[in-house]
């Protein structure tokens, strides 16, 4: 940011950077274990996206007039590349960027710095604001929160209510915090450019900067890429480029959604009234939500309890097939039936044989103790031999192991009647979530979600056992889409779907079905007779 004249634009280049950055990024990158990059959230952003959303700039800009530009997490300068390509030399006055990470930025300032781009070797969130610049575009690091400590997020916090007013949740990932204070460095009318994960535009914690978006400045565009067509091939995420404009968001002003494709390219799009936006719970669900769907009936977490399944802390060690638990000689008392994996599961229906056990998949147990090991030793030899093989291995110091007492006690999760598979892709089938129907005295483990009838339902079912049937099916009948705009999705494909999402769900079905029992008793098999 000096005052020094400097020639930018592709007349000033005597060979070929961008090919000089690819080949940088490969090294350094290479240089980085994947674990080191995922815990400092780097992931270099393709040229190809970077010079769409520069296209996209040129568009949005007043032709012409002199641009500053920064870019608060440049890595090795792919934005700054696109920019020379896009814009003319006389344009831009200023390029400043920030890189936190020397591994990268050192290389990359050396690169660079003749064609007049400033990269300062320092962390952007603790640099002082200048709002200086036209245009700011950013890949901010995707580090989730459990990797910020809590120091840096307490100063983080308080940083971001001084410079936009926003107050983010705990949760909150650290691109949230590169978008907040990002608002001291933009001149008003400024334009910004994101690459951001779309999953804030449905996660709780996402609230705090949808209001910010809705109230504080102006979403000109919210692009979301096809989850099926990935971004970043080393990274699982769903990924969304947000443009704003730092003003306030015009009477009448209406945002542009678009899915699919490139952002200039969208195979999808719509707009929504700015001011009907923050009504809108899952913003991922425009354009390809269905007007209504969210009002109609009672949501599933009115007739159900939804816990996800037990976390064992070591499926390999806690459950065991039948053969196994019978040649260690551990009784079956300590022994509760649990479902196999979606994957192995065959159907999506669970019989059972006189003892409770699921007939029709393999017979496996979950190890459930809740005595002491002193008690043990004195009672069961054989069950106290082999948690003290299980001590040996150090499965008592992971996490969800010593956090419990004893260290091997499993949680409290009855045998659930209908459980639902929590992640899973479209496949053949087109359904990544499956509602299972369990007759049998299995519990579940984590893999899937643990629906407990209660309130009308609950009281419905000792009526007329037979209803949970018409139910499970009603469940399996929801359309797709309509479960997947509950649930969240990650790069490649992969959905997920969490309890207080299911239970969001809106099952009309279910609701007559109470309704005729209660009124006139008619309901049975599905059908009204």
């Amino acid at each position: 940011m000096t005052g020094e004249t400097t020639e930018y634009g592709a007349d000033s280049l005597k060979f070929d950077p961008e090919r000089q950055r690819v080949v940088l990024q490969a090294s350094l990158d290479a240089g980085k274990s994947r674990s080191e990059r995922n815990a400092m959230g780097q992931f270099g952003t393709p040229k190809a996206l970077a010079d769409e959303i520069m296209r996209q700039a040129r568009l949005l800009l007043p032709p012409d007039s002199p641009l500053n530009f920064i870019d608060p997490a440049c890595g090795t300068g792919v934005f700054f590349s696109a920019l020379l390509e896009e814009f003319s030399g006389t344009q831009i006055a200023l390029a400043t960027g920030y890189e936190v990470d020397p591994h990268y930025g050192e290389p990359a300032r050396e690169l660079w710095s003749k064609f007049g781009f400033n990269i300062n070797l320092e962390d952007f969130t603790r640099a002082t604001p200048q709002p200086l610049f036209d245009l700011l575009v950013c890949n901010p690091p995707y580090v989730r929160h459990h990797h910020v400590t809590r120091a840096d997020k307490s100063r983080l916090r308080h940083s971001v209510e001084r410079s936009s007013g926003i107050s983010f949740s705990g949760l909150s990932g650290l691109y949230c915090y590169f978008l907040g204070l990002a608002d001291g460095w933009l001149r008003d009318g400024g334009l910004a450019c994101w690459i951001v994960p779309s999953e804030f535009m449905d996660v709780n914690y996402g609230e705090a900067l949808k209001r910010y978006l809705t109230k504080r400045v102006t979403i000109l565009q919210l692009h979301r890429f096809d989850p099926e067509d990935p971004q970043f091939s080393d990274a699982l995420v769903s990924t969304a480029v947000l443009w704003l404009k730092k003003a306030d968001p015009p009477q009448g002003h209406c945002v542009r959604f678009t899915f699919g494709g490139a952002p200039l390219s969208p195979q999808r799009e719509t707009e929504v009234p700015n001011d009907r936006l923050m009504g809108v719970r899952k913003w991922s669900r425009v354009p390809l939500d269905h007007p209504g769907i969210d009002h109609v009936g009672q949501p599933l977490s009115a007739h159900f309890d939804i816990k996800r399944g037990v976390s064992t802390g070591a499926n390999g060690f806690f459950i065991l097939e039948e053969h196994d638990a019978e040649t260690l000689r551990i009784p079956r008392e300590f022994l509760q039936p649990i479902l196999p994996p979606p994957r192995s599961m065959k159907g999506n229906s669970v019989d059972s044989d006189a003892d409770g056990v699921p007939t029709g998949n393999s017979r496996l147990f979950l190890l459930n103790v809740a005595e002491s090991e002193a008690a043990l030793e004195r009672r069961n030899v054989s069950v106290a031999a082999y948690l003290a093989k299980g001590r040996e291995m150090g499965l008592h110091k992971r996490y969800v192991c010593r956090n419990r007492t004893p260290w091997y006690a499993q949680e409290s999760r009855p045998a659930p009647p209908i459980a639902c598979t929590y992640i899973g892709r479209l496949g053949k089938s087109g359904r990544p979530f499956r509602f299972i129907l369990n007759r049998s005295s299995a519990t579940v483990t984590n893999v899937y979600l643990a629906l407990y009838p209660k309130g009308d339902l609950k009281a419905a079912l000792v009526a007329d056992p037979r209803l949970i049937d018409d139910v499970w099916h009603a469940l399996n009948d929801v359309p797709p889409e309509r479960l997947l705009g509950e649930g969240r999705v990650y790069g490649g494909g992969m959905h997920k779907l969490e309890p207080k999402e299911l239970g969001n769900l809106r099952v009309p079905v279910i609701d007559e079905m109470l309704t005729c029992r209660s009124g006139t008793n008619v309901w049975s098999t599905g059908r009204l007779l």
